[in-house]
């Protein structure tokens, strides 16, 4: 792979103090080289003999880091603190020596870098985070990042050597590595506009996680590979001519391809590879922003231009503040050719991102697409004190971090950029709290629409508001979608969670006995299933039902075993170490990290059901016990015997089905029958069989639908659906 920049680590051989910084892109006077020296002597001194998990040092690991540093020219601070920022792991007493030696600002940078590597479990492989330990870890790192964003440099060199570096670790370690980075730290880079480390860490992901499919985009691009680079060449003369014919000063270069970027618009557009526009690209680089118009006229006189292949990211800069012009072209010999066209100063700030903007020579002054970054970061903080669990928590850090948005429009003009799949609710309660409480209806582009319409870019959102309107404890319902991002749904959570207790316990009772009657059940103890949940007494319990913060579909897990029972004589979970699907003779598959073939039972305590996070505890002649990862018990083994914990996730059952009956009334049949075919249909549910009755007026009917379920998930995932139907006044599972 060819990296750009001064990024890559010197030979061994030139791995001294003098040789490195003789390499260094980054302009040092005498005072940075000071620092840098005495950094990279407390480094050599205190890490050159520990080793990493990956063969090479930790003094090795901390010249690439800086090495990479330099390649986004930032200050000597950074760059020392890159090299030392694995000693206060090495050396607990290593924190103080540096802020003696090297003064407050290293020891902070160092400091900040060390509370970040929580979030990753490389450096310390045995030590497996649940969601809660993970999202703590998001949230210092957030916090560091927000203080001074330098850290996160810091970190996302380091996550970049690491990928450099992991070729030969198990396999195992290899994904999750590169899994947590195309999760979080690619998606990092990519938001705060980083593309110089952005692309390697998708590419070296893509690498480890689809191994097979890497190589063969790989190959595809080196087939020709001299046949293209000599077309490239040939249009970048008749480029750069026609430009200076036309007086317009410019430097027009190759643009080098990504692997990862190739395949995801290859999968995106549903084209193969010979089809895609930009396999052979140029860009244009000009002084200001008029120049670059011009340029695109030049371009588009000189060839074709291909129709709906043209982004104007100059007026409407993407999410990350990139701007360019993008266009595609039939060049010379019929040929697919893509121009990018950007002033010098775009294409710093699309390399380097928000590290163009850190101003240290000039007393940290940001401008103004940097603080609206850092307003960003600390916004996610403060999501930290809504959410109500770790997994939304992450759940809603993923879902700002990645490209998938959309860009509506209020009533005023203004912009509101949204997580793809957002609601008029979601808009609402993102432009004010108020707003969102007191929504009664809204309309899109002058129209009204349902509250769970999904919102498309370039369309006016207008949210009609009342004061005696309030939240309805159905929008907290995932399966109904109303709200479909976490920000929403936690505004909406603490609405209910500031109303009066007794009405939450008593609105807690009406659900949990709706949820009952929908399931077929009856004669169930109240107190023994609150008992099988977080919390110990059945008004807390009720209450966390009237509130939100347990949905629907948790009451049909939790009494999942009398809902769907399993059959009589069925075996004990059997698991495998590998993370392809187990064979097993019943139960919901599990797969397990690290274990040969143990014995596996589901915890009675918190009665973990598929889809739920679990963990696995590793008992004492009893094989493993699947718990949730929220469950009390487990909050004690962390304490008491972490070694004892082990990763575990569900596993795809392999197809089974339960057989189920349900009951729907319905005032007008007919319709009830259309409608639920539709839901049936749609959710992708068997239906063995349909039996009807009506009154000799027709003015009240019944539905007996007899159909399979692959989980009590699903099957009350369905009821919902069937009941917030128009034409249906009831529906309940057969007793």
């Amino acid at each position: 792979m060819v990296h750009t920049g001064l990024t890559q680590l010197p030979d061994e051989a030139q791995l001294d103090y003098d040789s490195w910084v003789a390499q260094l892109p980054a302009r040092l006077d005498e005072d940075d080289r000071r620092v840098l020296a005495e950094a990279w002597r407390l480094a050599e001194a205190g890490c050159k003999s520990a080793q990493r998990p990956t063969g090479d040092s930790y003094f090795e690991h901390g010249v690439a880091v800086a090495t990479i540093l330099s390649g986004l020219r930032l200050d000597a601070a950074t760059l020392a603190a890159g090299l030392l920022h694995d000693l206060p792991t090495l050396d607990d007493t290593a924190l103080g020596r540096i802020r003696k030696q090297l003064g407050d600002d290293v020891a902070h940078l160092v400091a900040g870098a060390s509370r970040m590597q929580d979030i990753s479990r490389f450096h310390d492989p045995g030590q497996l985070s649940g969601e809660s330990e993970r999202a703590e870890g998001l949230r210092k790192m957030l916090l560091a990042m927000a203080s001074d964003v330098r850290v996160v440099f810091i970190t996302l060199a380091e996550r970049l050597h690491d990928l450099r570096s992991i070729r030969d670790l198990p396999e195992t370690l290899q994904q999750r590595i590169a899994q947590e980075t195309r999760d979080i730290y690619a998606p990092l880079a990519n938001r705060l506009g980083i593309w110089q480390l952005k692309w390697e860490l998708e590419d070296l992901a893509f690498r480890y996680l689809q191994p097979d499919v890497y190589k063969q985009v790989a190959k595809l691009l080196a087939e020709r590979r001299l046949d293209r680079e000599a077309y490239i060449e040939r249009v970048r003369r008749e480029l750069q001519e026609a430009l200076r014919q036309a007086g317009i000063d410019a430097e027009v270069v190759g643009r080098p391809k990504h692997i990862y970027s190739i395949w995801r618009k290859m999968q995106r557009k549903g084209l193969r590879f010979e089809e895609l526009y930009d396999l052979r690209a140029l860009r244009v680089l000009v002084e200001d922003v008029g120049t670059c118009y011009a340029v695109l006229g030049v371009v588009h006189s000189l060839w074709k231009h291909i129709p709906k292949e043209f982004d104007d990211y100059i007026a409407t800069p993407k999410e990350n503040n990139y701007r360019s012009l993008h266009t595609a072209v039939v060049g010379p010999e019929g040929k697919t050719l893509e121009v990018q066209i950007r002033t010098y100063a775009m294409h710093q700030e699309a390399e380097l991102g928000i590290a163009a903007h850190w101003r240290y020579k000039e007393g940290g002054r940001q401008d103004r697409d940097f603080e609206q970054k850092i307003a960003w970061l600390r916004q996610i903080l403060e999501w930290g004190q809504e959410e109500n669990g770790a997994e939304d928590f992450i759940d809603r850090f993923k879902a700002e971090v990645f490209e998938d948005r959309v860009y509506v429009i209020t009533p005023q003009g203004d912009v509101v950029d949204l997580p793809r799949g957002a609601t008029p609710l979601d808009f609402a309660y993102h432009i004010h709290s108020d707003v969102g409480h007191h929504c009664r209806g809204a309309k899109v582009n002058g129209r009204m629409v349902p509250l769970t319409h999904t919102l498309k870019s370039g369309s006016q959102v207008e949210i009609i508001t009342s004061r005696s309107a309030t939240p309805s404890r159905d929008w907290l319902n995932p399966s109904l979608g109303y709200l479909r991002t976490s920000r929403a749904r936690a505004k909406a959570r603490a609405w209910f969670r500031q109303q009066d207790h007794d009405k939450n316990v008593q609105a807690g009772r009406n659900i949990l006995d709706r949820e009952l009657h929908r399931l077929g059940l009856q004669d169930v103890p109240l107190d023994e299933l609150a008992q099988k949940t977080r919390f110990r007494r059945l008004e807390e319990f009720l209450a966390a039902l009237g509130r939100g913060d347990i949905t629907a579909g948790q009451i049909a897990s939790i009494v999942g075993e009398r809902v769907l029972p399993r059959p009589e004589g069925e075996e004990p979970l059997q698991v495998s170490r590998k993370r392809s699907t187990v064979s097993s003779t019943g139960g919901d598959e599990v797969t397990i990290y690290g274990v040969d073939n143990l014995l596996t039972r589901l915890a009675r305590c918190c009665t973990p059901a598929p889809g739920d996070p679990i963990i696995g505890f590793l008992t004492r002649g009893r094989g493993v016990t699947i718990h949730r990862r929220d469950c009390p018990e487990v909050g004690r083994a962390r304490s008491d015997a972490p070694e004892r914990l082990i990763d575990v996730t569900w596993t795809d059952p392999g197809g089974k089905r339960y057989p189920v009956n349900i009951i729907i009334h319905t005032p007008d049949l007919q319709r009830a029958l259309r409608d639920v075919s539709k839901v049936l249909t749609n959710e992708q549910i068997r239906l063995l069989g349909i039996n009807t009755q009506s009154d000799s007026r027709g003015e009240h009917a019944s539905l007996d639908l007899s159909l399979e379920v692959a989980d009590v998930n699903q099957m009350s995932r369905l009821m919902n659906r069937i009941g917030s139907l128009p034409h249906v006044q009831d529906v309940h599972r057969k007793g």
